[in-house]
C-alpha cells in the first residue's frame, strides 16, 4: 500500500470531477446571465432551481461565490493542497452564440469569481460543454480565466495553445503539468477538435494504440525531470461502472511510456473505480462535484448526489502516488454537505467492490475520510 514520505518531499494535488456552475447554479449567484434555454426539457435556467427547492428547501439568491462550494471549503482548508485541478465543464460568457446540441452551460464572466473562492489553481477545459456557446464562448472563458489567474488545459484559441499543457510551477520540487484531452464517447463532438487556425479542445479521436503512442510523444517533449505529470481525460459515457479494455489499455500506456503520474478521468456522473498502476494513480471516473441536477429523477441507484474530492500524494522525486484520500460530500440546495454515516459507509463499500478487481481497496477513516490501499503487485518494476 501507500507508503509515507517527509512531507517536505511529497506533494498534495487536489483533484475533482465535473464542476457544472452554469445553468441553475449561475442563476444563484450574484450576476447571472440570461436565463434562457434551448432545451426539449427545460425553457429557463431557473426552472432547475426550482426542481432543487421542490427536492431539498429553498436556495438563497444572489448568493456569496463561497456558498456553492459549502464543506468542501472545509475540506480544502484541512488538507492545504499545492495543486488545485478542476475539471470546468461550462463556458464562462454571455455569448448567445448557442450549439444546438439539447443542452449548453454558461455561467456570466462575473460569477467566475466562484472559482476564485475554491482557490483553484487549473481548470481543465477539454470536455463536451466548454464550446456550448460557440469559439466567441470559448474565447471569453479563456479570457475570463486568465484575467483571474488561472491556468487552462485542454482548449484553445488553437491547436497548439489548446494541446500545450498548463504549467504549474512548485518550487524546489519542480512542476506539475496537465495535460487534458476530450474523447468523443464522452459526448464531444468531433467538431469541436481545435486546428491550426481553429479553436476548440485538443481533441482525442479513440484509444487505439496509434493514438495513445501520439500522446506519450507530446508528453515525452514537453516533460523535464521532476516533472509531475497529469494526464485529463474527458471520456465515456455518464452512467455505469464498467471499464473498457481500451480505456485501461490507454491509461497504462501513458504511464508505461510516459512517466503520468495520474491519469485523471472523468464525464460520469458518479464515481468509478480507482486503480493504481506501477504505483501511479489512475481514476476511472471522478463523478461530478458540482451540478444542478438536484430534483431530476433518473438513474438513483448510482447516488449521484454523493460527490468526492480526491487528495493524491505523489513524490516529485520518482512521480509515484503515496496516498490517496477522498472526501466524501452530499449535494444539498446547490452547495455541498457532509453526508451521513450510512452514506459514507455505502460509498466506502461501492467504491471497493468496484476497485478490488483492479488490485486496490477502499477503505472508511476516522473523521468520515476514505482512504485507498494498493498491492505490492502493482508497485513499479512488479
Amino acid at each position: 500500500m501507500g507508503r509515507s514520505i517527509q512531507n517536505h518531499l511529497r506533494m498534495q494535488l487536489f483533484l475533482c470531477g465535473d464542476v457544472m456552475t452554469g445553468r441553475g447554479i449561475d442563476q444563484v449567484l450574484p450576476v447571472p446571465c440570461d436565463p434562457m434555454l434551448h432545451e426539449g426539457y427545460c425553457k429557463s435556467a431557473r426552472d432547475y432551481v426550482r426542481l432543487a427547492e421542490e427536492a431539498h428547501g429553498p436556495i438563497p439568491r444572489a448568493a456569496a461565490p463561497t456558498y456553492i462550494w459549502g464543506v468542501a471549503l472545509d475540506e480544502l482548508d484541512c488538507a492545504s493542497p499545492d495543486v488545485r485541478i478542476v475539471n470546468l465543464e461550462t463556458a464562462i460568457t454571455r455569448s448567445d452564440d448557442y450549439v444546438p446540441k439539447g443542452i449548453n452551460y454558461r455561467m456570466s464572466p462575473e460569477n467566475a469569481s466562484c472559482l476564485v473562492a475554491a482557490g483553484v489553481d487549473c481548470c481543465v477545459l477539454a470536455n463536451n460543454h466548454v464550446l456550448d456557446w460557440g469559439p466567441a464562448g470559448l474565447l471569453d472563458t479563456l479570457a475570463v480565466l486568465d484575467r483571474l489567474q488561472i491556468k487552462t488545459a485542454g482548449a484553445g484559441a488553437d491547436l497548439a495553445e489548446a494541446s500545450a499543457p498548463a504549467v504549474l510551477e512548485m518550487g524546489q520540487r519542480g512542476r506539475v503539468l496537465v495535460f487534458a484531452l476530450a474523447a468523443p464517447t464522452a459526448g464531444t463532438p468531433r467538431s469541436w477538435a481545435a486546428a491550426t487556425s481553429r479553436a476548440g479542445v485538443n481533441f482525442l479521436p479513440d484509444l487505439t494504440p496509434a493514438s495513445a503512442s501520439l500522446v506519450v510523444d507530446h508528453i515525452v517533449k514537453m516533460k523535464r525531470p521532476r516533472d509531475v505529470v497529469v494526464a485529463s481525460i474527458h471520456w465515456g459515457p455518464n452512467w455505469g461502472h464498467d471499464i473498457p479494455a481500451a480505456q485501461r489499455q490507454f491509461a497504462h500506456a501513458l504511464i508505461d511510456d510516459a512517466d503520468v503520474s495520474i491519469v485523471y478521468g472523468h464525464s460520469s456522473h458518479h464515481a468509478k473505480p480507482i486503480e493504481v498502476y506501477r504505483n501511479r494513480l489512475i481514476l476511472y471516473g471522478c463523478g461530478d462535484l458540482l451540478n444542478d441536477y438536484e430534483g431530476i429523477a433518473g438513474y438513483e441507484e448510482f447516488r449521484s448526489d454523493l460527490r468526492l474530492m480526491y487528495f493524491a500524494g505523489v513524490n516529485p522525486a520518482n512521480g509515484e502516488l503515496t496516498e490517496l484520500e477522498i472526501a466524501p460530500l452530499q449535494a444539498h440546495r446547490f452547495s455541498l454537505a457532509h453526508p451521513s454515516r450510512k452514506d459514507v459507509e455505502w460509498l466506502a463499500e461501492t467504491l471497493d467492490r468496484n476497485s478490488r478487481p483492479f488490485g486496490t481497496g477502499v477503505r472508511q477513516e476516522l473523521g468520515g475520510r476514505l482512504s485507498l490501499s494498493w498491492s505490492s503487485a502493482n508497485k513499479r518494476g512488479q
